[in-house]
């Protein structure tokens, strides 16, 4: 079975995340970069949780979960940038990253209702 994109996409941006916690820790910031992580690799968590779903709307469900925690990523992003725990490189690698899993998520969201409500 060929590896769904979204899946391939949201690891990544998780990998990319423990990275960059594993840098901020070793700058001895804690607290933002913990929510950071946790919210970052919550979203490949929740998809993996939506490919075994036992219904389109649990399925819908998961991946809504995906999309909160992806918006919750996207804050913790901006909070760490802004006061220069991430440099403007970090910030312009992880951000693209995280929207462009939004934008996934919120289409395949859109499609799975249109599925469930024809």
């Amino acid at each position: 079975m060929k590896e769904s994109i979204l899946r391939l996409k949201s690891y990544e941006f998780a990998l990319n995340s423990v990275m960059t916690y594993k840098m901020l820790t070793e700058q001895k910031e804690f607290i933002l970069s913990k929510q950071y992580v946790r919210s970052a690799t919550s979203i490949g968590a929740n998809i993996r949780e939506a490919t075994n779903a036992q219904s389109t709307p649990d399925f819908i469900h998961k991946l809504s979960i995906s999309l909160k925690e992806c918006g919750e990523s996207q804050y913790w992003l901006e909070l760490l940038h802004d006061p220069n725990y991430l440099s403007i490189e970090q910030f312009q690698k992880l951000y693209p990253q995280s929207e462009e899993l939004r934008r996934m998520l919120s289409s395949s969201i859109i499609t799975s209702k249109k599925r469930l409500n024809p």
